[in-house]
């Protein structure tokens, strides 16, 4: 009987070689930026982890994980000085199929402004006998010695102390040479270390490379790493530290995918509230309550990755059908306003609403036995009466001075 084996093939890139992209560990959503680069490979291996990015010869960063919105940017500034004008905010789509993300027109949002910058330094005996001279011989005596000379060096090296030396001269008096005098005593030079200097600087030296690192990764694309110390010699007294890097490193391709976890779909919206008896008419019904659900989907899961976290595909909620149902309520307050549509060009424009505060006191607060707190589920034909001052119930406003669209 045969059985199977997995074998990890690690292959050792050296950085540059590849042909194909600039991998790195690290892709920022937030930013849309990668760092923590690990060299060049094919696309597909180093996207075999979701988490990496890659840049290609544009200088983008991409991401390798599933399709995901950036967090929005923050609102620009108003694009007016003075008046009215619009600020707008954007998001990018991440990911190895950017298109896939959802609502994929929904990328900028534009709401309208106002610009508040609008104001503008030394006698002799002459009866003496005369006398034989007998010579007589002198002895040498030193001289002062001279002063200290330099060092022989600004500083102190790292194998022996410099030096300095003074001399001195036999020739105070000199020996006499007829007779020969007796010559000096003693050296006539003298020599002092200079231990009160500075050190002299040592600059560093590299030592040997260490071996390289096993592959850190067991799925992707790993960072091998080897090191070498500033230690031969290590720099001290201010020298100069090793020039270059302490640290080199080589792709490793383990040729297997790395798991890519599922997440969540947005939920569908709410379902049509029906009864639980078959054929039974609820809508309108004040007593007789039903239920609607709605679902969402696990996406992007694959390579063996988790499945989503949760209570579940399905979500229920008991409910009222109002759908069509003659409501009696009064006017509230005003919506607030959407985001400017479309989110360019003269035409922008965006809207608000007066509320209806419809009166649901005829109908039970909770449903069935377990006492549900009661949803209403449809559209109901409103009637709050006429509106105050002969007001309209939509109000419009331009979003002026919105970019032109691309």
């Amino acid at each position: 009987q045969e059985s199977n084996m997995w074998l990890t093939i690690f292959l050792m890139v050296e950085w540059g070689d590849g042909q194909g992209v600039r991998c790195f560990a690290r892709f920022y959503l937030s930013l849309g930026q990668c760092d923590e680069e690990l060299g060049e490979v094919d696309e597909e291996d180093c996207c075999q982890n979701p988490q990496y990015g890659y840049q290609t010869t544009d200088g983008v960063c991409r991401s390798c994980g599933s399709p995901v919105w950036s967090p929005w940017s923050p609102w620009s500034q108003c694009n007016v000085p003075c008046g009215e004008g619009v600020m707008q905010r954007n998001r990018k789509c991440f990911g190895i199929e950017a298109s896939e993300c959802e609502k994929p027109k929904e990328k900028v949002e534009m709401i309208p402004c106002n610009g508040t910058c609008c104001q503008s330094p030394c006698p002799g005996n002459t009866h003496a006998h005369t006398i034989p001279c007998v010579p007589v011989s002198v002895a040498g005596v030193w001289s002062s010695w001279s002063s200290w000379s330099q060092c022989s060096s600004s500083c102190i090296p790292e194998d022996r102390a410099p030096i300095r030396y003074r001399r001195r001269t036999c020739s105070n008096p000199a020996p006499s040479t007829d007779p020969p005098g007796m010559g000096c005593h003693g050296d006539d030079n003298e020599n002092q270390n200079c231990n009160n200097l500075p050190h002299c600087p040592v600059d560093g030296g590299w030592g040997s490379w260490s071996p390289f690192s096993s592959c850190p990764v067991t799925c992707g694309v790993g960072l091998q790493e080897s090191f070498k110390r500033c230690d031969n010699p290590a720099p001290k007294h201010g020298g100069w530290p090793c020039p270059g890097e302490g640290r080199r490193t080589r792709i490793c391709l383990t040729n297997t995918h790395c798991p890519v976890d599922g997440v969540w779909s947005d939920w569908s919206p709410w379902g049509k509230c029906t009864s639980p008896f078959p054929n039974r008419v609820i809508r309108c019904s004040k007593t007789g309550g039903g239920s609607q659900s709605r679902e969402r989907r696990c996406l992007h899961q694959a390579h063996n990755g988790s499945i989503c976290d949760g209570d579940g595909l399905t979500d229920t909620r008991v409910c009222y059908d109002v759908s069509a149902c003659h409501l009696k309520g009064t006017w509230g307050e005003w919506d607030s306003w959407t985001l400017c549509s479309p989110p360019c060009g003269d035409g922008s424009r965006r809207f608000r609403r007066r509320l209806c505060n419809l009166d649901y006191s005829d109908y039970r607060p909770t449903i069935g036995l377990k006492k549900e707190p009661a949803n209403f589920s449809g559209r109901p034909n409103e009637d709050c009466g006429p509106l105050p001052d002969g007001e309209k119930r939509t109000q419009f406003q331009n979003c002026v001075g919105a970019p032109a669209c691309p």
